[in-house]
């Protein structure tokens, strides 16, 4: 009730503390909400990686431990929507209080009561490998004698690796060179991009009918981004700037606002995890943090030598990521906007990079021909992903394909993906005419979006899922 926080560490360090998770939990949520009432951001945030970070899976509700991390960079407790209701620290301490409490009361019952079932050994690996085979066996598509595949989760239904290998629709309608795509619409079920022509056509993925021309930009259009909810998208521009779309209504789409902060060709754009702020890069060398509620650049990140490909932000909220012409990769540190670390092992110029959603492999493209995977925490490369041909004055772009595949363009006009777990190349997609820029994926159908020089996308799906092509 003091705030004692010394004497609070030395107890929950004893060894009859470790093994309650939930407890220590509850604990470090206290302390780690009491330096940001406080103000002590460089504090709250060691509590928050060395702390917090390893006890995730006990967070009360989905979302709460992402709302820890936004509170960094808040102005107020509040401004979280887990933590709306935070009514000041001497409050929360009673409610910590009588939480402990009914806990510890809980476990004295149990003892008394002098009720004991004998648990076998590892009985609850036993019943997850249970519920994994029933998972595997009960899969329509995994036929017996087939090796059985490894399981690394069981926080979603067992689904088999569906690695794209036919085409499905061509969309045609571009006057240029397709730089970029992505999925929007509330499952996906439109595809965005953007062309050399300057302007930005919506896509139905299914009949593959051109919703809406979205036009204003003066330039190319470098490349998209779009927001959680799939109804607001990005647009970033050799005109030097990024716009704002409204696309809830896609045959009526609405330009919102215009940002004119860079000083060169607009090369990338991306959103933080909340949505609260747009990540621009580009020809000036600079990144910038735009605040979408305050309307104006809140931090800017410089340091590198030459263009900056592509910047991207990492699940947590605490990083920014950026490839550059420069030959590096740096990460930023997205409250002061220190560069905290760099790799320079890239061959050649840097075209892309990626985060994964569990924030612990980064992808690159670089113009040696490769893409790489790299181990966040220890900045190490994992896997050289090869075969696919970047090397001339292009911006040739990889992503992740939910948490298997790693899918990429290439100048040889052909699409590229590979197994995440062991690199080897697991298809090559032919269909384009020219060289591919760009790639995404769709995570609700499984199918594959590519942008390419010969004017017009292409989807992608597995053989055995119906193929439609427009």
């Amino acid at each position: 009730m003091d705030g004692e926080w010394n004497e609070v560490d030395r107890i929950c360090s004893k060894q009859i503390f470790k093994a309650k998770k939930g407890l220590l939990y509850h604990v470090y949520k206290q302390q780690y909400l009491e330096l940001i009432e406080d103000g002590e951001i460089q504090k709250a945030f060691t509590i928050l990686n060395r702390r917090l970070k390893p006890l995730e899976m006990q967070q009360l509700c989905g979302g709460e431990f992402r709302d820890l991390c936004y509170l960094l960079t808040a102005k107020s407790i509040q401004d979280s929507p887990t933590f709306r209701n935070w009514d000041g620290i001497a409050s929360s301490r009673e409610k910590l209080v009588e939480y402990l409490e009914r806990i510890l009361d809980f476990e004295f019952e149990e003892k008394d009561s002098g009720a004991f079932v004998h648990v076998p050994p590892n009985r609850l690996v036993s019943l997850l490998s249970q519920a994994a085979a029933y998972q595997i066996n009960t899969c329509s598509s995994h036929k017996s004698g087939q090796d059985i595949p490894i399981i690394t989760s069981l926080l979603d239904g067992y689904a088999p690796k569906r690695v794209p290998n036919a085409p499905r629709s061509v969309f045609r309608g571009h006057r240029g060179n397709v730089k970029c795509v992505t999925y929007v619409g509330e499952y996906c079920s439109y595809v965005a991009s953007g062309s050399s022509d300057n302007t930005i056509r919506i896509w139905d993925t299914d009949t593959g009918e051109c919703k809406s021309i979205l036009t204003g930009h003066t330039s190319r259009i470098w490349d998209l981004a779009v927001d959680k909810t799939g109804t607001k998208l990005f647009s970033a521009s050799g005109d030097r700037t990024v716009k704002v779309w409204d696309i809830r209504d896609v045959s009526k789409p609405q330009c919102l606002k215009t940002i004119e902060d860079a000083e060169g060709d607009v090369y990338s754009v991306a959103l933080t995890p909340l949505d609260t702020h747009v990540i621009m890069a580009g020809y000036d060398r600079a990144i910038r943090l735009y605040d979408l509620k305050a309307e104006r650049v809140v931090q800017s990140f410089t340091g590198h030598e030459l263009s900056v490909a592509k910047a991207v932000c990492n699940p947590l909220g605490n990083l920014v990521v950026s490839g550059s012409k420069d030959h590096s990769i740096r990460f930023w540190d997205i409250l002061s906007g220190t560069c905290i670390n760099k790799v320079r092992t890239h061959l050649g110029e840097v075209t892309s990079v990626a985060i994964n959603d569990s924030s612990t492999m980064l992808l690159s493209s670089s113009k040696d021909n490769s893409n790489r995977l790299w181990d966040i925490r220890s900045l190490k490369p994992h896997l050289k992903l090869k075969g696919h041909q970047n090397t001339s004055k292009n911006f040739i772009r990889s992503s992740f394909a939910k948490s298997s595949l790693v899918v990429s363009g290439s100048e040889d006009g052909l699409v590229y993906v590979w197994d995440q777990a062991t690199g080897s190349l697991a298809q090559r997609l032919e269909g384009h005419d020219g060289i591919v820029y760009d790639v995404c994926w769709d995570t609700h159908r499984g199918l594959l979006c590519s942008a390419s020089d010969d004017w017009t996308i292409r989807t992608w799906s597995s053989s055995y899922i119906n193929n439609n092509k427009t």
